[in-house]
């Protein structure tokens, strides 16, 4: 699948509705993986960019929220949780961005994703605090929610990448018109009372570290 990201006049707003994006191509992540998940959180997300960085917004339908990991680098994917995986056409590898309803963020680098016997991958490292430190986070969800949602509820996850963190990682240049990347985005809930695994591009096991199912990111 291809996705054409729209160029903004000028920085768009994290929190604003995820209608005030409505001239951003919409990005539905309802591709379920291989398995049986009858609970299909309605998931859709939007990108813009300019020259400083890449801007997101997913919003989510869901009646199954739970958020209980509180900091960096926790193993999000087990709430509530949203994903973006992202292979500039430059040096190695891929990032994923895992961010739970709460706002909390895991990232890495991973050059090698062939997994070991711990759960890991052959090369691959934690983005350190400092690396991420201009990394911006919008939620509209409490910061901790131990208790699980049950009710229908609507929220946003929004969120900015600087592009200068790419250039550190990969020496990727600053995207320009035609500039082609390759990446997927993922609704999760490993953790919650209806756990369901859906991707924007299909993938092809039950595995969300798959550049080979990665789709087309196209900067206009």
């Amino acid at each position: 699948m291809i996705c054409h990201i729209r160029r903004a006049s000028a920085a768009p707003d994290l929190a604003a509705p995820f209608e005030a994006w409505a001239n951003c191509e919409t990005m539905r992540i309802d591709r379920p993986a291989p398995g049986n998940w009858p609970y299909r959180p309605e998931t859709q997300l939007r990108l813009q960019y300019d020259d400083q960085g890449l801007y997101g917004l997913f919003q989510v339908r869901d009646n199954a929220i739970r958020c209980v990991r509180r900091n960096f680098q926790d193993e999000v994917c087990g709430d509530s949780c949203v994903e973006l995986f992202l292979m500039p056409m430059h040096g190695t590898g891929y990032s994923n961005f895992e961010i739970n309803a709460s706002g909390v963020m895991l990232t890495m680098h991973i050059e090698d994703e062939t997994r070991l016997e711990d759960g890991f991958f052959k090369r691959f490292r934690f983005l350190t605090e400092e690396e991420v430190k201009d990394v911006r986070i919008f939620h509209t969800l409490p910061d901790y929610i131990p208790e699980e949602i049950t009710t229908e509820t609507t929220y946003r996850v929004g969120f900015f990448l600087p592009f200068s963190l790419f250039g550190k990682i990969y020496g990727a240049p600053v995207p320009k018109s035609g500039t082609v990347w390759r990446g997927n985005a993922y609704k999760c809930g490993d953790e919650t009372s209806k756990p369901h695994y859906f991707s924007w591009n299909p993938v092809d096991e039950l595995n969300f570290h798959l550049p080979r199912c990665f789709g087309e990111l196209v900067f206009d």
